[in-house]
């Protein structure tokens, strides 16, 4: 019967790999993540603010119900003199009631830009009808007020 000959290198290797595993597992503890309570401290004015600003989007039409989207506008006035983005204003409210204008400064120039339409189609029957009025007209995407929608209107 022979002996069990135990090689002499093999116990080095163990004591390696036992230091390795403890080193793997002390190093999963140490970056394990625990769990806890996270207290939030505000000013209760934060949420009268918040109250506030959702009531003055709501009366303007522009709340998180969806009142406003990104669609086109039709931009027929840009210049630096304002009476003169008043006046394109005016003549252009004079030809179309119906239509919403919007003036805006952005220094040096006024921009004058009316209706909020959905499609670019909508906006391209504009331009074609004011075409002959003002010189210089051009399509805008931005964000629009859409219209409300009616329920007794089917």
């Amino acid at each position: 019967m022979k002996k069990a000959v135990f090689d002499q290198s093999a116990k080095p290797a163990i004591i390696r790999y036992c230091f390795f595993v403890l080193l793997l597992l002390a190093s999963t503890q140490t970056f394990a993540q625990t769990r806890g309570k996270v207290e939030v401290i505000k000013d209760p004015l934060v949420d009268s603010l918040i109250a506030k600003r959702f009531t003055l989007n709501s009366t303007a039409g522009t709340d998180a119900a969806g009142y406003s989207s990104y669609g086109y506008r039709v931009q027929f006035f840009s210049g630096s003199n304002r009476k003169d983005a008043y006046n394109a204003q005016n003549r252009l409210q004079q030809q179309y009631p119906e239509l919403r204008t919007y003036i805006s400064y952005r220094e040096p120039n006024f921009k004058v830009k009316a209706g909020d339409f959905r499609t670019r189609l909508e906006a391209e029957k504009l331009v074609q009808e004011l075409r002959s009025s003002f010189s210089s007209i051009f399509i805008i995407s931005e964000k629009i007020n859409l219209p409300k929608t009616d329920p007794n209107n089917d």
